[in-house]
């Protein structure tokens, strides 16, 4: 299918829409500004993946979910993500484009903590949001999608957590496309002032294996001076939805971002997770896996760039292809110049389940200093027959003994993800989509 390159929105829709969210001023004129910079920006160009034909224009914008009243009245497909063990303090849901649930514990709201939908973020903390909003991480005109974007933004989560703050139990969101044209163009800025820490984890859930539309999503995570981020996400999106996801984060002096994202999408997927560490001893470990299975293209690029000395990058991306699915994984280290006794290193291996199946796994180190410690390592391949023949040995059979050592292969993000529930969902999703 060939994309039509005019987008179905224009400047009229655009400031109706803002101001009909109540929008601040500075937030209309971005919006037009990236609605006249989409046009002339061109896509981005994913490594080895052509995306020009994919549907990144074919939606709707807006569609209404009704609200909860309680959880228990949730599909059950919603409620296995929450850990029904515990009270629900800190959980935002936003069905289609409307916030059907949201809490939080009176504690943190005492503390200063706001956790909202970016809408009410917008009307109630416009300053604090323009601060960080499409700044210091993400820039509305990178290209054609992150423009898109910030014209057309239509939910998302604002995280800002104070300085000295300690969050112990996990935020959580959950992003329900329940409408099978919706299109989720959410943006989530988490900020996290001066030896602060929260852990967020999100997760993404649709079911139009047939409508098409597509998601755009961004996130930007501030990590001060100190302060540290645990950020955890299952995306899955369904056949029909075409996903471009850009996560990514700051950390200034002495401070932590930590990503743990399970990328289960069945539909075409571009995503990138990026870090830029800026301060001095600045530290991020990023963990990703994916399963793609079908004739799905994905493409995932991590990406860890060094400024600050002594600042230290770990990429881990493991990948599951089976049918005729194909994938292409990124992983990119870049030390500056100037980034002395930093320490840089990635590990990406594929395993392919099916002959037809297609996995690339790229590690890229780029060192522009000397003072430096890298290292990176790479395979792509079918199940080790060793490890099969081990396992069978000891009277397992064949199909469990494959699946033992896919689950162990998937282990290392699905054991870091901070809420139970959240793991317990994603090891289904592997089942579903492995076997």
């Amino acid at each position: 299918m060939t994309v039509e390159v005019t987008l179905p929105y224009d400047k009229e829709y655009v400031t109706q829409f803002s101001q009909g969210q109540h929008e601040p001023e500075w937030m209309t004129n971005l919006r037009l500004n990236a609605l006249e910079k989409s046009e002339s920006l061109p896509l981005p160009k994913p490594d080895k993946t052509n995306i020009q034909k994919w549907n990144f224009t074919e939606f709707n914008h807006q569609v209404e979910g009704e609200a909860i009243d309680s959880l228990d009245s949730l599909p059950v497909e919603i409620q296995d993500f929450l850990d029904k063990e515990k009270e629900q303090q800190n959980l935002v849901i936003q069905r289609n484009h409307t916030v059907a649930y949201g809490t939080i514990d009176q504690k943190l709201k005492d503390q200063g903590v706001i956790f909202t939908d970016i809408g009410t973020a917008l009307r109630e903390h416009s300053d604090l949001v323009e601060k960080y909003y499409m700044n210091d991480a993400v820039h509305m005109d990178e290209h054609r999608l992150t423009a898109l974007h910030a014209a057309l933004m239509n939910g998302g989560i604002f995280l800002y957590v104070p300085k000295n703050v300690q969050i112990e139990d996990p935020i959580q969101a959950i992003f329900w496309q329940e409408d099978p044209k919706a299109s989720l163009i959410n943006h989530i800025l988490v900020v996290a002032e001066e030896n602060s820490s929260v852990t967020y984890v999100e997760n993404y859930i649709s079911h139009n294996k047939e409508e098409k539309t597509s998601a755009n999503i961004i996130t930007e995570v501030i990590a001060k001076d100190g302060a540290k981020v645990s950020f955890g996400a299952v995306d899955n999106f369904e056949a029909g939805t075409t996903v471009y996801t850009n996560r990514r984060g700051v950390a200034y002096r002495d401070a932590v971002i930590e990503w743990a994202l399970g990328q289960m999408n069945e539909g075409n997927t571009v995503s990138e997770n990026i870090t830029h560490l800026i301060g001095d001893n600045s530290h991020s470990n990023a963990k990703t896996v994916a399963i793609g299975r079908g004739t799905q293209k994905q493409n995932f690029t991590a990406n860890i760039t060094h400024f600050g000395k002594g600042s230290d990058g770990y990429i881990l991306q493991h990948g599951v292809m089976k049918d005729k699915a194909s994938a292409i994984f990124n992983g990119i280290g870049k030390i500056e110049h100037g980034a002395s006794k930093s320490n840089a290193e990635q590990e990406s291996r594929v395993l392919m389940l099916s002959k037809d199946a297609r996995g690339d796994a790229n590690p890229i180190l780029l060192i522009d200093e000397d003072d430096v410690t890298a290292g990176h390592a790479a395979s792509v391949g079918r199940v080790d027959p060793i490890q099969l023949y081990y396992l069978m040995s000891r009277g397992i059979s064949k199909f469990e003994a494959e699946r033992l050592i896919i689950h162990g292969f998937l282990a290392p993000v699905v054991k870091q993800l901070p809420v139970e529930a959240v793991k317990r969902q994603l090891t289904q999703v592997i089942e579903r989509k492995v076997y």
